[in-house]
């Protein structure tokens, strides 16, 4: 988890029993996403982030590379809590201009088989009716590749833009997501029974009426009395992402996630962080493992060890130290524009991702100091909240593979540098190297991304809260 790993020599031979890494690629419908400054790199084509021939290019360059899926995240605001404003933000092209992550994926799964998409959208700001629908229809339209990654918003600015004076509370939203989910669970899971279309030319009966059934919701924030208006998909429930690791997060994970994304600067922090998931979900009578754990990297490679410093070296030049400020204010809801350069971070309070606050509070440098707002800059500037492991294909699988054991990770979400020069590199010198140790899968398992995931089939398991809500489970509860 160093920016400069040292190289080390490795067995070659391959285990049948090595436990595989996974991996997915953390995009977002923007310029230069978690590396600011990057898109000025003749290599980067995220520019380009508004033609769906980036898109359609990308998701078939996971596909070789056998990726889990693309994890595409959003926010419905700009980052100006930086200065109080989001002039940096827009100069420095920081998650702004940003487009809807949602329009992208049917032209993805078009030209793809097996990729999955993780869909980033809020609790905060839509409905939850209409937003049932819109994930039940690419549910149908990628054949069950759908997961949406739940997230509750952090942003002030997006408050605003919604009517609001200022984001609800940490935990409060939180609150108000989990009767998202049990308003989404309902329509998804308990309104249309499997068989409720018959399709039947003979009587001229599509839909049996007797077999859709209202969910009337009736709750503290949402009243949904209806039907849900599509048809059971394959998966019925996308499979859920969360990337909260905040205590009430992870709570929220253990009772919903079947994937979730983290960051931690150091193996201790991760290893901490896996471990209080691990537990979280048996205290909420799940196993352990029902849920991937991927931990955010950048991977930054070539040939040779020296090939890819030269490399970081290179991306460092371009990398743009007030646009990784202007998002770290963002993240951690404090304006880093306050404080000296070199002073220290020290503990702050955070109603934004509390998880991202702690860490880089605890965050120390070699001497044991913790970072001042320097030290953030320069280690965020590329990758954002995680670290970012250099080195050659040999240095870096085995770098992987030893995270892995250390931190019981399943996987890791790929952050870029450029795009999609960061990916291929990978592809190209990574993955050959974990699968000579039996580390990688060499094809996808067929079916549903839940099943890929898990191996238990298209739905829900029975121990999953959402599991429930199927039509006749609570009467029969």
């Amino acid at each position: 988890m160093t920016r400069t790993p040292s190289p080390r020599s490795v067995a070659t031979v391959s285990d049948p029993k090595q436990r595989q890494i996974r991996f997915n690629a953390f995009d977002m419908n923007c310029v230069a996403h978690q590396s600011s400054g990057l898109w000025r790199h003749p290599r980067d084509r995220s520019r380009h982030y508004n033609q769906l021939s980036y898109w359609t290019d990308l998701a078939q360059l996971l596909e070789r590379g056998r990726f889990d899926g693309i994890f595409i995240a959003d926010v419905l605001g700009t980052y100006d809590v930086y200065g109080g404003t989001n002039e940096a933000a827009l100069r420095t092209g920081s998650q702004v201009p940003v487009n809807d992550p949602i329009l992208l994926v049917s032209a993805m799964a078009s030209v793809t088989e097996h990729l999955g998409f993780g869909i980033t959208a809020g609790t905060a700001y839509e409905h939850p009716y209409p937003f049932a629908r819109r994930i039940s229809t690419l549910d149908h339209l990628t054949k069950g590749r759908i997961g949406w990654n739940v997230v509750t918003g952090y942003l002030p600015s997006a408050a605003r833009n919604m009517g609001q004076t200022d984001q609800l509370s940490h935990d409060d939203r939180y609150d108000v997501a989990d009767e998202y989910l049990e308003v989404l669970y309902k329509l998804w899971e308990g309104s249309w029974e499997d068989d409720a279309v018959v399709e039947d030319r003979e009587t001229g009966v599509f839909t049996d009426p007797a077999k859709v059934h209202p969910i009337e919701h009736h709750g503290q924030h949402f009243d949904v009395p209806g039907i849900h208006l599509s048809e059971p998909s394959v998966q019925r429930s996308p499979v859920v992402y969360q990337a909260g690791a905040s205590p009430r997060g992870i709570r929220f994970a253990a009772e919903n996630a079947e994937a979730v994304f983290v960051g931690a600067p150091t193996i201790p922090q991760l290893a901490a962080t896996v471990g209080k998931i691990r537990d979280a979900l048996e205290a909420a009578g799940r196993d352990r493992y029902a849920a991937r754990v991927y931990t955010l990297l950048t991977v930054i490679t070539d040939e040779t060890d020296e090939a890819a410093q030269a490399k970081y070296r290179d991306y460092l030049s371009y990398a743009s130290a007030e646009g990784a400020l202007v998002l770290n204010s963002g993240w951690m809801g404090v304006d880093l524009s306050q404080y000296d350069l070199d002073e220290p971070l020290g503990n702050i309070e955070s109603n934004a991702i509390q998880s991202a606050a702690a860490n880089l509070s605890a965050a120390t440098g070699e001497d044991g100091s913790n970072w001042t707002v320097r030290d953030i800059a320069e280690h965020t500037a590329i990758g954002g909240l995680g670290p970012v492991a250099v080195g050659s294909g040999s240095t870096i699988a085995q770098q992987l593979i030893d995270i892995q054991e250390q931190t019981d990770v399943d996987g890791f979400n790929l952050a870029y540098a450029v795009t999609p020069g960061t990916w291929e590199d990978v592809i190209e010198f990574v993955v050959p190297e974990l699968r000579a140790r039996g580390a990688y899968p060499e094809e996808y398992v067929e079916g549903s991304l839940r099943h890929k995931l898990h191996g238990r089939g298209d739905r829900l398991p029975d121990e999953h809260r959402g599991a429930q809500y199927r039509v006749g489970a609570r009467a029969t509860a």
